[in-house]
């Protein structure tokens, strides 16, 4: 199984944008949350339960994770092969590309 759902040359990327608690920005050390098959599943199709789905699936699979910010998780869909990052503020993450980033030069 691959470790990124990837449909017509885009990845699926996981954040949360909703405030109060980050979904990838809390759990730096587990870059894995940003592109999980099995939540990205669970927030595509929204199950019955699948909040508690999520929860069960850290717990087992990534012991320790904050999941805090599972209730707001979004997917967007990111080129295949395109560098950004996950910025936050108050929990609220946004998603942004490289090629988006407007550099000041000294």
């Amino acid at each position: 199984m691959s470790n990124k759902v990837i449909r017509d040359g885009k990845v699926a990327v996981l954040y949360s944008p909703g405030f109060g608690a980050g979904w990838s920005t809390w759990n730096t050390p587990l870059p894995e949350l940003l592109f999980d098959p099995i939540i990205v599943d669970f927030v595509l199709n929204k199950p019955e339960n699948w909040l508690q789905g999520i929860e069960a699936y850290c717990e087992l699979v990534y012991p320790g994770a904050y999941t805090g910010g599972a209730s707001d998780l979004e997917v967007m869909w990111i080129p295949a092969g395109s560098q950004f990052l996950v910025e936050e503020y108050d929990g609220s993450e946004s998603v942004v590309l490289m090629d988006e980033m407007k550099w000041i030069v000294a």
